[in-house]
């Protein structure tokens, strides 16, 4: 959720902070704006809207060798011009951009900012304002801008500027995601490496409660009590390409494509030079110990995690409870002796996802992160991470990611299994590339996708899917697109729980969307789709083969029972793609919604 660029060099820097901020779009956003300092002063310029608005609204005239950029998913205060960030002190010396949630805002106003006048109906304002109010007691910029954060309670990734001093940008950050970019002459400010990529490949982490001065030719990264930190950069694992559609109309089409070659990549990651399983010791180690697996996730991410433990009872017998992050954080139930906590997220940044982990470690319980971004705050705090090497996913409906998940979700069960003795009957790695060849075979059918999206969503604002066991998981996925880029209302069932109240909403041409692909199941699942049919819904079965019907809409290649989610899901993702297209919806970035949520 909302995005962060800056940058301090000898070049101009409005360029820059606009390519940056486009880089971003991904993570969601209703607003956007760009701060730029040169000798004429602070330059302001927000929009309501995208990117391609901002870009158009700011002066093309104006030039800065520094500036700060931001887009926002409305909080505090409704998505407007007012709202957006930039935000200004009231005698316009500092100007300030921040991610995250002031949850003591109502606090700071009452205590600190009386008879200041406001003109946002945002916590970010009150920081800024906060900060000039500290800076004018103290007389010193650094030590007020460290007074205002130990006043701060919540979440916040912060980049302020002072008219006053064209060498520096002030940074810190508090459970929200920020990076300092390094360059020769320059330096940058991102919330997401994939933002400033163009410029550089060097990063530094910054680490919670912590100041970073940035400045041309340096950085100084310090706590909060001053003392200077000394951190070695890294080199972000992204090529800039990975970044760029291509030839594709949307991300989401280039990333569900992708999927085949992401498994591909998984095999080579985890397998050795025996052609088994590699897998971290310590990891293999903290699961045979473990007497019950907690897993926390949030949307996608958790619907991988209820295939995740199908996975690792079945093969490993470890007891698994799949809990999502926002709910557990709240309300944690009673944990066994010897639990691990495994976290699943896309971006490694999810702040439910952190609040439980936070909680858990305090208590001293091990935690296993499985991430697609190496570096972030999940996988540095966790004891362990597996990574999942899908590559950047920009798409705000996450495809590529979620398989990604279940294969190293059954690389991980297999590895466990074996850990303990348990003697497997199939070669999960072979089996994987039987997967990828189906994958492709299915991506290679997009016009019968696209045929059967048509027929079921064209004029339908409510569908339903429904399955039985892990085809029961799938279809939760399955409703959770259709509704976040079609925005037609959409629920995944278990296929015996219509007749238990549900088959009330089924009316004439209902869509009804079954998965059928396993055999235990598949006469019961099939009896469910007459029950609908009786009932006047439209129906379509996808089965897999073996288990096919002439009546069935379409027959899924033969992979593993226990793997058939990486395959049966693929359907679910064009149909989802293809409603969304014919309804005219933004496929990529759907209203509302973000691709990393970092507040709670």
């Amino acid at each position: 959720m909302c995005g962060i660029v800056g940058y301090i060099g000898a070049n101009d820097s409005k360029e820059i902070l606009l390519n940056g901020l486009e880089k971003l779009e991904y993570r969601g956003y209703d607003s956007a704006g760009i701060a730029l300092l040169n000798d004429d002063g602070m330059n302001v310029f927000k929009v309501k809207g995208r990117i391609a608005t901002l870009r158009d609204k700011v002066d093309r005239d104006v030039s800065a060798n520094m500036g700060i950029g931001h887009t926002r998913w409305a909080t505090h205060g409704e998505p407007n011009e007012e709202n957006a960030h930039p935000h200004q002190s009231n005698s316009g010396r500092f100007t300030l951009v921040h991610n995250g949630v002031i949850e003591n805002y109502y606090e700071i106003r009452n205590e600190f900012l009386t008879g200041i006048t406001l003109h946002s109906e945002t916590d970010t304002e009150i920081v800024v304002q906060l900060i000039e109010q500290f800076v004018n007691q103290t007389n010193d910029v650094l030590a007020g801008f460290r007074k205002a954060l130990s006043v701060l309670k919540g979440s916040y990734a912060i980049a302020l500027m002072d008219n006053q001093n064209p060498e520096r940008i002030y940074v810190a950050k508090n459970k929200s995601p920020l990076l300092v970019g390094l360059g020769d002459g320059f330096n940058l400010i991102a919330s997401d490496a994939m933002a400033t990529l163009k410029e550089t490949n060097r990063y530094v982490e910054i680490e919670d409660k912590e100041v970073v001065l940035v400045q041309r030719n340096g950085v100084e990264i310090q706590k909060l009590d001053g003392t200077v930190v000394d951190r070695e950069a890294y080199t972000a694992q992204i090529d800039a390409a990975d970044t760029e559609k291509g030839t594709y109309p949307h991300f989401m089409l280039k990333e569900i494509d992708e999927q085949p070659f992401v498994i591909r990549k998984i095999i080579q990651e985890y397998q050795d030079k025996n052609d088994t399983i590699k897998l971290d010791k310590d990891i293999r180690k903290a699961v045979k110990k473990a007497d019950r697996i907690y897993i926390i996730a949030a949307g996608t991410s958790y619907h991988a995690g209820l295939v995740g433990k199908q996975f690792i009872e079945r093969l490993a017998n470890i007891p698994v409870e799949v809990h999502i992050a926002s709910e557990f954080s709240y309300n944690m139930p009673l944990l066994s002796e010897k639990p691990l906590f495994l976290f699943i997220s896309q971006s490694g940044e999810t702040a439910d996802s952190r609040s439980v982990l936070v909680q858990t470690k305090a208590l001293g319980h091990p935690a296993l992160t499985i991430t697609n971004v190496p570096g972030s705050t999940l996988s540095r705090e966790a004891d362990y991470t597996l990574h999942l090497h899908a590559g950047p996913e920009i798409a705000v409906a996450s495809t590529k990611a979620y398989t990604a998940q279940i294969a190293v979700l059954a690389i991980l069960a297999v590895d466990s299994a074996r850990a303990k003795g348990i003697d497997l009957s199939f070669d999960p790695l072979q089996e994987l590339g039987i997967v990828a060849s189906a994958m492709e075979t299915l991506t290679d059918q997009k016009d019968e996708f696209e045929r059967i999206a048509k027929e079921m969503f064209e004029t339908t604002r409510n569908a339903f899917f429904i399955g039985r066991g892990i085809d029961y998981n799938v279809v939760q996925e399955a409703a959770l697109k259709l509704k976040e880029i079609s925005y037609i209302q959409a629920e995944g069932f278990a296929g015996g729980e219509l007749k238990h109240g549900t088959i009330a909403l089924i009316e004439e041409g209902t869509p009804v969307i079954a998965i059928s692909t396993q055999e235990s199941v598949n006469l019961s699942i099939r009896g469910n789709v007459q029950e609908v049919a009786a009932r006047g819904a439209n129906t379509c079965v996808v089965s897999m083969k073996g288990l096919e019907k002439d009546s069935d809409s379409f027959v899924l290649p033969q992979v593993h029972d226990l793997l058939t989610p990486l395959v049966s899901v693929i359907p679910m993702q064009l149909l989802a793609y293809y409603a969304a297209l014919h309804r005219d919806c933004d496929v990529d970035k759907p209203r509302n919604l973000a691709k990393s949520v970092t507040v709670e």
